[in-house]
C-alpha cells in the first residue's frame, strides 16, 4: 500500500518549509533512511530522510515551492500501484474502509491493535488518519487499529487523542523535559488544548510547592547524640582498618536444620557468634583495650550484638560468652535482643563489652562496615545469605554465601592476626563440628 509524504515538522518549530531540491526523481527507488530531499525553513536548511522504501510513485509539490507541513509533497509505492485515492484532495475514509470490508469481514483486533503486530511489520493507516496523526504529532505506530486487516482509521486516532492529554507540540516538550503530567494540567486552548503557558504555571506551581517544603526538626538528644558522640570518637581516635572474607554457609545451615529437627531454635547469627566467641579465645590479641597502662588482652569473652531500636542502636553485652554452649549463647541473646527492644535493659545490660557483633544481613545488605564500640577493638558486620556461583576445586558450584567484613583497631591489632583472626571464624563456620 502506497504512502504519502508530508513535509515533516517534529522538533521543528515550523508551519511551512520550502523545498529546495529533490535528491530522488519521480520513478526512482527510495530506501528508508535514505535522504530524499532537501528543504528550507525560516532558520534552516537541511535534508529529509525517506520514511520508507519503495519507488517516488509521485511527486506532487515541486521545487522551490512553499509548502504547509500537512500537505501531501509525494507519494512512495509500487511501481503500478494505484495511487489515486491518496492524491484526491478529500480521500473518502468510509469508502475505503468499505472497499476492503468487501473481501473479508472485520476483524476482531487486539486491545491495542499493538499486539498483534511483529516487529518491523509494515503498518497500514488511511490518509485522513495519517494527516490528523501528522498534524497532532502522534506516533501511530502505538495507536490500536480497528479496520480490517490492521488497517489504522481516522477514528483510532481521535480515540488515542482522547486517551491523553491534547497539547500543542511545544507543550508537550516542555511538559517532557521537565517530568510532568499532561493530563493533570487544565488547558487553556482552543477546546481545552494545552499550551505552552499551560505548562510553564503548572511548572512554577510545581516549583512552588517544592520549595514550601522545609522538613521537620527532631531533637537531637538522647540516645542519638550519645551514638553520635560515641561514634565521633571511634572514627577520631581508632586507627580503624577492615578486612573481608566470603564464607560458604552450606554446613552452618545444616547445623540449624539439625537443631530444627529437635525442636530447638537457633539461628544464623546464633551460630556465629558462637564461632566469633571460639576465635576471640584463640586470637586474644582481637579482644583487647587499650588503656592508661597499657594494652588489656582480656581473658573472657562478653560479646556484645548490636539491636536496633525506634530511636536508635543499642548493644546488649551477653557476659562470660565464651563459657555458653550453642543453646546457652541462642537463649541469652534472646532474652537481651527481647529487653532492648522493649526498652527494658538495665544499665549493667549493655555495659562491659570486649567484642561487637553487627548483623544487617535481614536487611537485604550483601556487606557492610561497621565502626567500632569503643573501647573495643574490633567489630564484625555480617551481610546476607545468598546464593552464588563459587568455584569448588575445578567444578563449578551453587553455594550459600555471607560475606563478613572486620573493623579493628589498627593501634592495638596489626594486619596479620586480624586476618588470622578472621580467616579462623570462617574455618568454624563452613566447618561446625571444631566448635562443637
Amino acid at each position: 500500500m502506497a504512502s504519502k509524504v508530508i513535509m515533516p515538522k517534529q522538533g521543528l518549530q515550523m508551519t511551512e518549509g520550502t523545498i529546495i531540491k529533490w535528491l530522488v526523481k519521480e520513478g526512482g527507488a527510495c530506501q528508508a533512511g535514505q535522504p530524499l530531499f532537501e528543504m528550507e525553513t525560516d532558520k534552516l536548511a537541511i535534508t529529509i530522510d525517506a520514511a520508507e522504501s519503495g519507488t517516488l510513485l509521485k511527486i506532487v509539490r515541486q521545487e522551490g515551492e512553499t509548502v504547509p507541513i500537512t500537505e501531501t509533497i509525494a507519494v512512495i509505492g509500487s511501481p503500478g500501484e494505484d495511487i489515486s485515492a491518496l492524491l484526491a484532495p478529500e480521500a473518502s475514509e468510509p469508502e475505503a474502509i468499505a472497499a476492503a470490508a468487501t473481501a473479508a469481514a472485520l476483524p476482531e483486533v487486539t486491545q491495542a491493535g499493538l499486539a498483534g503486530r511483529a516487529p518491523g511489520e509494515k503498518i497500514f493507516i488511511t490518509p485522513r488518519a495519517r494527516m490528523l496523526a501528522d498534524t497532532e504529532q502522534i506516533d501511530y505506530a502505538q495507536v490500536p487499529a480497528s479496520g480490517p486487516d490492521g488497517l489504522i482509521i481516522e477514528r483510532d486516532i481521535a480515540a488515542h487523542l482522547a486517551e491523553v492529554a491534547k497539547a500543542t507540540p511545544l507543550a508537550r516538550k516542555i511538559a517532557s523535559n521537565a517530568g510532568l503530567d499532561l493530563k493533570a494540567i487544565p488547558g487553556s486552548g482552543e477546546r481545552g488544548k494545552i499550551t505552552r503557558d499551560d505548562v510553564v504555571k503548572a511548572a512554577s506551581e510545581r516549583t512552588a510547592a517544592l520549595a514550601g517544603r522545609q522538613g521537620k526538626i527532631l531533637p537531637f538528644s538522647g540516645m542519638r547524640r550519645v551514638i553520635a558522640e560515641r561514634m565521633r570518637q571511634s572514627l577520631t581516635v581508632n586507627a580503624q582498618t577492615t578486612h573481608r572474607v566470603a564464607v560458604d554457609m552450606s554446613e552452618a545451615m545444616r547445623l540449624r536444620e539439625t537443631f530444627k529437627a529437635v525442636e530447638k531454635s537457633i539461628s544464623y547469627n546464633d551460630i556465629i557468634a558462637f564461632a566469633v566467641c571460639r576465635a576471640l579465645i584463640e586470637y586474644p590479641a582481637i579482644n583487647a583495650e587499650l588503656t592508661d597502662a597499657g594494652i588489656l588482652v582480656k581473658d573472657f569473652v562478653n560479646l556484645g550484638i548490636a539491636v536496633a531500636v525506634d530511636n536508635g542502636l543499642i548493644v546488649p553485652v551477653i557476659k562470660d560468652a565464651d563459657r555458653m554452649s550453642l543453646a546457652q549463647l541462642s537463649e541469652a541473646s534472646k532474652v537481651l535482643t527481647l529487653q532492648a527492644r522493649e526498652g527494658k535493659l538495665q544499665p549493667d545490660d549493655y555495659k562491659g563489652g570486649s567484642f561487637t557483633i553487627s548483623n544487617l544481613g535481614m536487611f537485604g545488605l550483601d556487606e557492610f562496615t561497621a565502626i567500632i564500640n569503643p573501647p573495643e577493638s574490633g567489630i564484625l558486620a555480617v551481610g546476607k545469605i545468598a546464593k552464588q556461583a563459587v568455584v569448588i576445586g575445578d567444578e563449578l558450584a551453587i553455594r550459600p554465601m555471607m560475606n563478613l567484613v572486620l573493623s579493628y583497631d589498627h593501634r592495638l591489632v596489626d594486619g596479620a592476626p586480624a586476618a588470622k583472626f578472621l580467616v579462623r571464624i570462617k574455618q568454624l563456620l563452613e566447618n561446625p563440628c571444631l566448635m562443637l
